[in-house]
């Protein structure tokens, strides 16, 4: 009895397959697909991944632009004591290199492991 309904599903399956209207369903399938591969489109996966980059690249700058106004502001300070940068030296978040500004302070030399 099983074996019945399955022949008759599948010849049912067989019949709507062979329509004309499954014929214009694929036909207006593939016209989309092909005007949507025309298109300057992205996925939504490959969306997220770009917004997630967007969002570190902005908080980066953000903490950039706030390292800048740091700098500036000690490179002001510095110009108001009566000290003159000639030119500009490298600095970290904690301060300017040892030896950086003054050639008399003492250097770290780190051993090759």
């Amino acid at each position: 009895m099983n074996n019945f309904f399955n022949d008759i599903q599948g010849k049912i399956n067989q019949a709507l397959e062979s329509t004309p209207a499954k014929d214009i369903e694929r036909n207006v399938k593939a016209m989309m697909t092909q005007g949507f591969s025309k298109l300057d489109l992205v996925t939504r996966e490959e969306f997220d991944i770009q917004a997630q980059v967007l969002a570190k690249t902005r908080a980066k700058l953000e903490a950039l632009e706030l390292r800048v106004v740091e700098l500036e502001a000690r490179l002001a300070a510095q110009g108001s004591s009566g000290a003159t940068a000639t030119t500009a030296s490298p600095a970290t978040a904690s301060g300017p290199l040892p030896g950086a500004t003054d050639p008399s302070a003492p250097h770290v030399i780190l051993d090759k492991p």
